[in-house]
């Protein structure tokens, strides 16, 4: 039986290995929630630009409403290697085009799967472009999140672009935790689902079955 990796233990060594050196990464965030924790762990050892690509936001509103959040955020913590945001573009057809045949897919499944790449390609070629040292994601501290894919992903896109993939799975030591206190602390807006029509609509199904039960 294949042993299931710890991305933490490898992370950890990652950040071992650097020594005093403060290396460049190219953070792809999601929210200012998920942001929370990720920030103020990686930015101790890691000189970050942040890029809020999210085309898979189904509606103008929350996708502004979200990156309003995420500038509030890094402006109020007093971080030790301050984040600089990239804001990238807004297309929702971007999503929609990628995920076309999966539209019945249930939550979790290869829907999700091609929307993670989506937006982890978009980092890892804003990294190349950039001259960053890494690129990851804050997608890996959602329990709701395949830590496996997204590290099967970002490797594959680090060969591909030539950029090394910082593994994660930051949900692990209290992390998703610690980004919900944070959350608390700086009065963040936590949506309820993760942005496409698909997961507001999985999300208002419960929410109606729940209520009948």
């Amino acid at each position: 039986m294949e042993q299931k990796r710890n991305y933490q233990k490898e992370l950890d060594k990652i950040i071992a290995g650097l020594g005093d050196e403060v290396p460049t990464l190219l953070l792809h965030a999601c929210c200012a929630p998920c942001s929370s924790y990720v920030l103020e762990y990686l930015t101790q050892y890691f000189k970050i630009k942040v890029l809020y690509y999210n085309p898979n936001i189904d509606d103008p509103a929350e996708y502004e409403k979200r990156v309003l959040e995420l500038k509030r955020l890094i402006s109020a913590v007093d971080y030790k290697y301050t984040p600089e945001l990239i804001e990238g573009r807004y297309d929702p057809k971007e999503f929609y085009d990628a995920v076309k045949g999966l539209e019945d897919e249930p939550e979790r499944g290869s829907r999700c799967r091609v929307c993670y790449a989506l937006r982890m390609e978009e980092a890892a070629s804003e990294a190349k472009s950039m001259g960053a040292d890494y690129f990851t994601t804050t997608l890996s501290i959602s329990p709701m999140k395949n830590a496996d894919w997204i590290n099967e992903i970002g490797e594959a896109l680090s060969a591909k672009y030539g950029v090394k993939h910082l593994t994660s799975d930051f949900k692990k030591r209290d992390g998703y935790k610690r980004s919900i206190e944070l959350s608390a602390e700086y009065d963040l807006y936590r949506q309820n689902y993760c942005g496409c029509r698909f997961s507001k609509r999985a999300v208002q199904y419960e929410h109606i079955f729940s209520s009948k039960c």
